[in-house]
């Protein structure tokens, strides 16, 4: 069995509170994330653990693909540190039949400075793992990634930064 693995990290300046509020404002993906260009929520447009949710991804070059998704835990920020999560797990039917299994994990922990850094990873397994990309895919992390620190250190927040 194939085990594979991406990930991508940030530092961000700006509060937990307001990176959570980007990550989850998916109706404004199209305006600044350039590898999950868009985001369908069946019904009410709040992601909630169990709604299968459908994720556009758009790869350099231009190649796009639509992946079927399953929101399996929503942590907001709280406590001290503040610290946040969002996991979903790959939905489709290759994921149904055993051959494809994927899980990403979106971290926040909020520093003492008032930034966050921000952690995203992804493992897959399945017999045909092998098949996937996973350097496109690594690609996109760091991507996603470096447009949410761009999209939310340019939301002003009251008061300044921490």
């Amino acid at each position: 069995m194939s085990r594979l693995f991406a990930e991508a990290d940030v530092t961000i300046d700006a509060p937990a509170d307001v990176v959570w509020a980007v990550m989850f404002d998916v109706g404004h993906y199209p305006l600044w994330n350039p590898f999950i260009v868009r985001v369908d929520v069946p019904g009410d447009p709040a992601l909630r653990v169990g709604d299968a949710i459908t994720l556009h991804v758009r790869f350099r070059g231009g190649r796009a693909v639509a992946s079927r998704e399953r929101i399996t835990r929503i942590q907001p920020p709280d406590g001290a540190p503040v610290r946040a999560l969002l996991e979903y797990e790959f939905y489709g039917r290759l994921h149904h039949v055993g051959l494809v299994r994927g899980r990403r994990i979106q971290r926040l922990e909020q520093g003492p400075d008032g930034s966050t850094r921000y952690h995203t990873e992804e493992r897959f397994r399945g017999a045909l793992a092998f098949v996937l990309s996973v350097p496109a895919i690594q690609d996109g992390f760091r991507r996603h990634a470096r447009a949410l620190k761009e999209r939310a250190e340019s939301i002003d927040v009251p008061g300044g930064r921490g």
